[in-house]
């Protein structure tokens, strides 16, 4: 079942917002992303694992806020790798090929 978030905006439509908290619901297997204007989105883990190239046995040692910009989030991993997420790959539709 595929879902799509109608509150997504379209590739370079989006408004920014700075992210206010992100969390990792383990259950789920996905983030909660929080923005300061109110919005929050559940974005799925695998969706981040294959945007940032991360291997599927790596599991998450932390979730680290970016504290000075709140423009996005890390993921880090147990084999070292980090994944990078912007506000952008929360909020925004990918591009249509």
């Amino acid at each position: 079942m595929k879902l799509l978030n109608p509150l997504k905006a379209p590739f370079g439509k989006a408004k920014f917002s700075r992210v206010k908290n992100v969390s990792y619901r383990q259950w789920e297997d996905a983030f909660e992303v929080e923005f300061d204007d109110g919005l929050s989105f559940l974005e799925p883990h695998k969706t981040i694992r294959k945007a940032n190239k991360i291997s599927p046995k790596a599991i998450i040692v932390r979730v680290e806020q970016d504290e000075e910009l709140r423009h996005g989030f890390f993921v880090h991993y147990d084999n070292g790798q980090t994944a990078e997420v912007s506000w952008a790959f929360i909020r925004e539709l990918a591009p249509k090929k």
